[in-house]
């Protein structure tokens, strides 16, 4: 199948820094792709170099003719004062849509993005609306291709699921640099990494991330084998090469460049498959009391809002709790009441004497923008203390992929994923009893994510966890902790457990609104009428009718789950539409369930 985009040899460097070299990747009809790969690897680079928006150093890019590409950047960038729907059409007309032809685009687009109001302002929007936005105006070009940078950045729970199913259902081919492997795991059907210890810089598989991991240790097993055989090989010769022999034939000649030879791609192999990983460990600080922080009758309002309403918890060591909600649901606020920072309203935090607690703030106040990296690492400047020895900075700072000359830079300077593993590097100094950990894995990469996981995994303390990164929290997690940001919580032993019972308090919800928009006028009209003998039978069935209604509707969304169906886009896009249904079945029969108790 010929290539809507296709990328033969790629080369590109950014001054003496090289992302990749001799890379060939194409895009085709039906590819949905996800990109990873380390920091600094060259993905957002990449997709700009297929969107045209930067060129490469060598090789070429051959594009389909009169192809109409969408390019979601990371950074979205929208006009200031102009509105949602204003946004939307500038994003379509841009693309070369009809006035007309765009406003009846827009408003198709607008009802799928949970957007209620489309004559908002685009200014004051949060991180994650901004992002579904940019997502909305690539969706309202109606391309033949689409490509992403990063879109799941900043999204919260709810609009992860709400991006997934997005993109599942978009009739168009598309590529998509992410980190989030729960969304390349139920989202793509094909995963590439560009990596430098790659033969050719890239990685290429078909199927869901499970199968690209798969493939990547049986790839990384074989090559480790052939290194090893080519080492043993590379001894021998340089045994030969010891016992001086002299280049007075052509054979004996041959050998010894050919011996050098080998010793030359020896080196280049060992360079290639050596990994710098971010080494963490955090320290525990070996309490052994099985009570550290005892939570009782725990109340927090903001204003009118309650998050947190007469909330029960007990954090021994060895717990590793899981904090879940969409956002503004109070996540953030607990976790912050936890760590002595908010005091609650009603009810008490107890915590064992001279507890130590560790906090990864997610908003990094830990850092000043203007102090070197060598100093936000250490005060000296010169060593840190960690486990009883004393580790010069050079060494510190390499163990978080930082090189020797970022010391004397000024962390406004370093990348999102620098100040992260910054911020890590600091905390892990620290002794802790809990470790409360707030979005950890904004702006990390993979490897970096896959790092920190085998580290809270080994904590022995107690772990307290906020992350959108839904791979983790299943794989770190064994308790949970769901809020709905109106004081209501649940407490779970798995993540799927909170799900089902958030979607039973929307369904409820959604029955009070569909009642309360009966105005009273109506109410009273219908109550007068009294319920025929007929409709008493259709509302005695009601309830049986709705949970068989709703028991359909979730058994179709595990479906779109399954990685069978999540790796084929169009048995994904027929479950999704099956979805949509049942999704539809249910909201008529709670409206209709409204309209029968309106006359009870």
């Amino acid at each position: 199948m010929a290539a809507l985009i296709y990328g033969h040899k790629l080369s590109k460097a950014f001054g003496v820094k090289q992302l990749f070299n001799d890379l060939t990747l194409g895009i085709s009809e039906q590819d949905r792709i996800g990109v990873i790969g380390p920091n600094g690897s060259g993905k957002s680079t990449l997709l700009k170099i297929f969107a045209d928006f930067e060129q490469p150093d060598n090789g070429t890019i051959t594009r389909r003719q009169h192809l109409r590409m969408a390019y979601v950047p990371q950074q979205p960038d929208f006009t200031s004062g102009s509105t949602i729907i204003e946004a939307m059409e500038r994003s379509a007309i841009d693309s070369g849509m009809e006035p007309n032809e765009a406003l009846i685009r827009v408003q198709e687009i607008l009802g799928k993005t949970g957007i209620e109001n489309g004559d908002q302002l685009v200014d004051p929007l949060s991180g994650g609306w901004r992002k579904r936005l940019a997502i909305a105006c690539g969706f309202v070009q109606d391309p033949d291709v689409m490509l992403l940078d990063e879109p799941t950045n900043h999204l919260d729970l709810e609009g992860l699921k709400w991006l997934e199913q997005m993109m599942s259902q978009a009739p168009w081919p598309w590529i998509m640099v992410s980190h989030d492997r729960w969304f390349l795991q139920h989202a793509t059907n094909k995963i590439a990494e560009i990596n430098t210890r790659y033969v050719d810089g890239l990685f290429l598989v078909t199927g869901t991330y499970d199968e690209f991991i798969r493939q990547r240790e049986d790839h990384h097993h074989t090559q480790t084998q052939q290194a090893q055989a080519l080492a043993g090989k590379v001894r021998r010769e340089e045994e030969w090469l010891r016992r001086g022999p002299k280049a007075r034939t052509t054979k004996a000649k041959y050998r010894i460049d050919s011996a050098h030879s080998l010793q030359a791609e020896l080196a280049e192999t060992a360079t290639r498959l050596r990994q710098d990983n971010t080494t963490i460990d955090f320290v525990s600080s070996g309490r052994r009391t099985k009570q550290l922080i005892e939570v009782t009758n725990l109340t927090k309002a903001f204003g009118t809002r309650t998050l947190i309403q007469n909330l029960e918890l007990l954090l021994s060591p060895g717990t590793a709790m899981g904090i879940v909600g969409h956002n503004g649901s109070g996540k953030s606020t607990l976790l912050k009441l936890l760590a002595k920072e908010l005091e609650p309203d009603q009810g008490t935090i107890r915590h064992a004497e001279q507890l130590k607690i560790v906090y990864f703030d997610q908003n990094r106040d830990q850092l000043d923008p203007e102090k070197t990296l060598r100093r936000t690492l250490s005060d000296t400047g010169q060593s840190v203390e960690y486990r009883g020895n004393t580790v010069h900075i050079t060494g510190w700072a390499k163990r978080f992929r930082f090189q020797p000359e970022q010391l004397d830079l000024p962390v406004k300077l370093l990348s999102g994923g620098e100040q992260a593993r910054a911020v890590i590097a600091r905390l892990m100094l620290q002794p802790a009893d809990v470790l409360i950990v707030d979005e950890p894995t904004n702006d990390l990469d993979i490897p970096t994510r896959e790092t920190l996981e085998e580290s809270l995994l080994e904590f022995p303390g107690a772990l307290i966890l906020v992350t959108h990164d839904r791979f983790m929290l299943t794989k770190v997690c064994t308790q949970f902790i769901g809020l709905d940001g109106y004081g209501a919580y649940g407490l779970f032993a798995e993540y799927e457990q909170w799900e089902s019972w958030l979607r039973k308090k929307q369904s409820k919800t959604r029955k009070s609104e569909i009642i309360e928009k009966l105005d009273g006028k109506s109410k009273q009209k219908i109550k007068a009428k009294k319920l025929s003998f007929k409709e008493q039978k259709e509302y005695d069935s009601m309830e049986a009718r709705i949970l068989q209604a709703e028991n359909t509707r979730d058994s179709i969304r595990t479906r779109t789950e399954d990685p069978d169906v999540a790796s084929n886009h169009l048995k994904l896009q027929d479950a999704y539409e099956e979805l949509k249904t049942a999704t539809q079945v249910v909201e008529q029969l709670y409206a209709r369930w409204a309209e029968l108790e309106a006359k009870q």
